[in-house]
């Protein structure tokens, strides 16, 4: 998928950098790129089931928070 902008009519060329800036934003391009830079080790299985729990014990915090706010 190739990112380009092509200057419309009497578009300036800080506007032109802008749009692409967007699109390339969009896009997440940048973000993929930067992610692929470097290798990550794959988690464990046992750091995932230990970040599972982590996280359904914070999900079950806040929904308990949440029934019991008064907002």
């Amino acid at each position: 998928m190739a990112i380009y902008a092509i200057k419309k009519g009497d578009e300036s060329n800080d506007r032109l950098q802008t749009r692409f800036k967007q699109q390339a934003q969009k896009s997440r391009l940048v973000k993929v790129l930067r992610e692929r830079r470097t290798y990550k080790k794959k988690r464990t299985k046992r750091l995932q089931r230990i970040r599972a729990l982590k996280r359904e014990g914070y999900r079950a915090e806040n929904r308990k928070n949440k029934f019991y706010s008064n907002r």
